[in-house]
């Protein structure tokens, strides 16, 4: 095989291409082959038995390290046998697609005939899907490889990674930590090497707060810029924060290579009520300087040091880089009369309102895990004890803030954002960046915390694409650091954050960068801008 003209002189060999992808004992994966296929398929004429010695190997390489990272952190739910069947099929494709050869993980409720979605509950187990989601049939004709579905936490709605059926999912990069969730089977099993690309799903951080606690890129599109259409749930009606699929990876550029490969016309076809709008290759190359809003705090819950000083130090090195970070862009709430602190309640409260009556009877007949008793207990209260119980000298936030969880108006989502989009246009912003919570919390502290996803859920309200970068990692300075948090209030919530990220030392910190709706390939050129400008420093 001989590479046409001006091409990588790296990719001359197949043999080559698999050194680069793996190394190690055991085989580690590395998320470069995703880019790297894509350009093996259009630099060097590969003929096709090349192509199909590459493919096998590197699906079966695949496999066989997603079994020993799912022994050490049970982030599978289980291996998809038909891979086989689809790896023949993508042989007899006349066109190969952007993602031919790859394996790709997906997320347990992300439909794949004949095979249970089951959202980590018990009533879901007896009855196998009849059809491919929408994401899944478009996968399989770029020519991708869906060889696993991984593990969730009960009911999707926590972001810890645990069920009375499959177990509990523990971070590879330490096995004391969680991976977060909900996608974190999807999160565990990448950052352990054993898959390039998975799909996740995210309704208040659920691709974010996983690619943060376990050192990975993800992407939350808007709402509707990918189907759902085949993808189950735990509970429905579910209107005023919507889900949304998404991409998990170990580089910006795999995820930009995923969301091109995805937004083609058959996905268009197959969901007409996804907006035909391909991917906008010129935005994502773009090397045109940027106006970037950014806040280290959201006025709610203040994260950990390191994650404070990751904003602060991705802020310096853009604006060294030459890119223009006019001032500090607050999260505001609809009303300039309401308290900034009241965000949140909003954002759980708009949540809460949908859930309230579907999610108790969808968990009701099933074992509770420990994780998710709590939350059950809190969605199944009326008002006033819920009034009753967050107006307590021990718990100041709440009793500032709580009371008005259970009467949301269906109209401040929307005020809410208007408010925010005119004050990001008043600044004439490109992108923002901000934090996102992390470190990775020891494994059970996530269920006593669910106020602390503010930093995500935001962009869930909002409706606003939004991706996460690893930018750091933990040092002794932010352990010591630590030991003298105290939050806004000292009160059991930040105390126990406290608790929850200590002992975290060498674990990744990421930040979290942010576009208007729709504007998905820029908030990827910004992600991949943050990427680069992180591994110079580390470089340096």
């Amino acid at each position: 095989m001989s590479p046409s003209p001006g091409s990588d002189p790296s990719l001359d060999s197949p043999l080559r291409w698999l050194e680069l992808g793996c190394s190690g004992e055991g085989v580690t994966i590395h998320a470069k082959p995703l880019a790297l296929a894509l350009k093996i398929q259009v630099a060097t004429k590969c003929s096709c038995v090349v192509m199909l010695f590459l493919t096998n190997t590197y699906s079966s390489m695949c496999s066989a390290k997603a079994l020993e990272v799912t022994q050490q952190t049970n982030c599978l739910r289980h291996f998809i046998p038909e891979c086989e069947e689809q790896l023949q099929e993508i042989q007899r494709q006349k066109e190969k697609g952007l993602l031919y050869g790859i394996p790709v993980s997906i997320k347990d409720h992300i439909s794949h005939k004949g095979h249970l979605s089951t959202c980590g509950l018990v009533q879901c187990l007896d009855t196998p899907v009849q059809e491919d989601s929408v994401l899944v049939k478009v996968l399989k004709s770029q020519g991708a490889i869906p060889f696993a579905m991984t593990n969730v936490p009960q009911s999707l709605f926590n972001y810890d990674c645990s069920n009375p059926i499959f177990g509990q999912t523990l971070n590879p990069l330490n096995h004391q930590k969680s991976p977060g969730g909900s996608s974190g089977g999807e999160g565990a099993l990448i950052a352990g090497g054993g898959s390039i690309l998975g799909i996740g799903s995210d309704v208040g951080g659920s691709i974010r707060l996983p690619s943060s606690f376990c050192g990975l890129c993800g992407l939350k599109p808007t709402a509707e810029r990918l189907s759902l259409s085949g993808v189950s749930g735990s509970v429905s009606g579910i209107l005023a924060v919507p889900w949304v699929l998404g991409p998990m990876a170990r580089d910006v550029d795999s995820l930009a290579l995923c969301m091109k490969a995805l937004l083609c016309q058959e996905m268009f076809q197959l969901d007409p009520t996804v907006p035909p709008m391909p991917f906008d290759e010129d935005v994502y190359s773009s090397s045109a300087r940027l106006r970037v809003g950014y806040y280290d705090t959201d006025g709610y819950f203040p994260l950990p040091p390191c994650a404070r000083r990751a904003v602060r130090e991705t802020r310096e090195a853009l604006q060294a880089a030459g890119h223009q970070l006019p001032t500090v862009l607050m999260p505001k709430c609809p009303r300039s009369t309401v308290p900034a602190q009241r965000r949140l309640s909003w954002e759980w409260g708009w949540l809460k309102r949908d859930l309230s009556n579907s999610w108790p009877r969808a968990v009701e007949a099933d074992t509770h895990s420990p994780a998710s008793s709590l939350k059950h207990g809190c969605l199944l209260l009326p008002p006033w004890p819920c009034q009753s119980l967050v107006h307590t000298p021990e718990k100041p936030r709440c009793s500032r803030h709580g009371c008005g969880l259970h009467v949301i108006s269906p109209l401040l989502p929307k005020a809410y954002r208007t408010e925010f989009i005119a004050r990001w246009r008043e600044l004439r912003l490109d992108v923002v960046l901000c934090p996102v919570l992390g470190p990775a919390f020891t494994t059970g502290y996530a269920g006593k915390l669910l106020t602390a996803i503010s930093s995500t859920m935001l962009y869930n309200v909002l409706n606003f694409p939004a991706g996460v970068v690893p930018v750091s990692t933990v040092t002794e300075a932010d352990e010591e650091e630590l030991k003298l948090y105290q939050g806004y209030c000292d009160d059991p919530w930040d105390r126990t954050l406290k608790q929850a990220v200590a002992g975290a030392v060498g674990l990744p910190v990421a930040v979290q960068c942010v576009a208007l709706p729709w504007r998905e390939e820029l908030c990827l050129r910004f992600m991949k801008e943050v990427e680069t400008l992180g591994r110079e420093k580390r470089a340096a």
